[in-house]
Parts: structure tokens; sequence; C-alpha cells
């Protein structure tokens, strides 16, 4: 068996086949693993736990499956649905992480999160993250009908999409500063990300050491899953 991680899913009512696939997904491999971690972004937009849209069930009933199949599954904030809180927990069973968690993979040391903390070239993006990530902004924001709050994501949603489209793709990515100051704050050589939308594996010297920056893919042509058993781990893609 495997711990597997996947993140920026970025699952949505208009992109149906990207939720099929996750649904298949939950129901074959993730019953064999040994753990799942979901490194953000599992939805498009969140706009709290008390949002009854329906096309959500399906993807809640599906993460319950694996607490009935005893199959750990951990849950870090992204971009798209930080407002995830105890009542999405409660119903899914999975366990929330913090912003930035390490966790022992077979023995190694691994710094989790989401990546778009290690954006900093990006300083008006981090001007809106601090600003969302306030408490008491997600507390006002929060007490607004459901109605309301779903107009207010969908207009920021078009205003990040042309924001991203003014931007280069150097300043979209993570800083190489930001990554090493991050690993060696936490005391690790490997550290698994998502965010950025740019699947791979990177080797690199740190303090005399070689680390690895694993970053995961998003789920929008294809699935893209980190397993990480005895033997290693291996980056793949799951074709529809």
């Amino acid at each position: 068996m495997a711990t597997l991680f996947i993140s920026d899913l970025h699952l949505d009512a208009e992109q149906p086949r990207s939720t099929e696939q996750f649904l298949d997904f939950l129901k074959t491999e993730a019953q064999q693993a040994d753990a799942l971690y979901i490194l953000g972004d599992l939805f498009e937009a969140w706009i709290g736990d008390d949002d009854t849209d329906p096309a959500n069930a399906p993807i809640v009933n599906g993460l319950a499956d694996l607490r009935r199949h005893r199959i750990p599954c951990f849950f870090m904030h992204g971009n798209r649905d930080f407002l995830i809180g105890r009542r999405f927990a409660a119903a899914t069973g999975c366990e929330l992480l913090s912003e930035n968690e390490v966790v022992e993979i077979n023995g190694v040391r691994v710094l989790l999160t989401h990546g778009d903390l290690l954006c900093t070239d990006d300083e008006p993006y981090q001007a809106l993250r601090a600003q969302v990530r306030n408490p008491g902004w997600q507390r006002e924001f929060l007490s607004k009908p459901v109605k309301e709050r779903r107009r207010i994501a969908n207009d920021l949603r078009a205003k990040s999409q042309t924001a991203i489209s003014e931007k280069s793709e150097e300043i979209m990515d993570v800083n190489e500063s930001a990554v090493a100051e991050a690993m060696r704050a936490y005391g690790v050589t490997t550290l698994i990300h998502g965010h950025t939308h740019r699947p791979g594996i990177h080797e690199f010297e740190l303090d005399g050491n070689v680390a690895t920056r694993i970053v995961l893919g998003a789920w929008y042509d294809q699935g893209s899953v980190l397993r990480w058993n005895d033997g290693g781990f291996t980056l793949a893609t799951l074709d529809r």
C-alpha cells in the first residue's frame, strides 16, 4: 500500500468529469491506501460549511466512505477552499491540517503546504491572501446570506482570472529563497506542495544536503497523484 497526496482538483459543477474521476479514485485506489492527503483546492470555491449546494454532496459522501473503510484522510486549506471548517471535517472524517504541516512518511520528515505561501514574488496575491485569511474578514463574510456569498465568490473568481492573465509565469511560481527558508525553518529536506499546477520533482542543494521539492499537478485535464510506499515515491497522472 501507499500514502497518497493530491491537490488542486478544483471540483465544480461545471466540470463534472473531474468530479467523476475523483469519486472513482476514492472508490478504488484511495480505499487501498495507507492514508490520503489533500493539499488544498479540492473545490473551485467554498463559501462556507453551511452551503447546501447539492453538487457537493457526492464529494462529501465519497470522503466519508474512506472513514467507513478506516482510511485516514487529511485536508489542508488552499486558496480556493480556505473556508472549509469543522462541519465539513465532521461530515467527511477528514482531519484538518495547518498551513505548514510536518509529517513522517516511511521514516522521512516531510513538510506539506498548499504552495501559495511560497509564491512571494506575487505581492498583490499575498496581500489578498492576508485579507481573506483574517478571522475578522471571514466572520463578516460568513455572516452574509449564502446567495450573497456566492455572488461575491463568483466576482472574486472573475477578478482572479483577469489578474492571472496579466501576470508572468515567473511571478506566479514559487520563490526559491522562500522554499529554502521554509525547509530550514521546519528542519526538512523534502517538501510537497501544489498550487502552481506545475507537477514535477525538483532536486537541489540545501545547506550541503540534497533536498527534494515535489509539486503536485492539477486535475483540470487529468488526475495527478503522488504515491509513496516503502520503495520510494512516484508522481503519476490518472488518465480519463
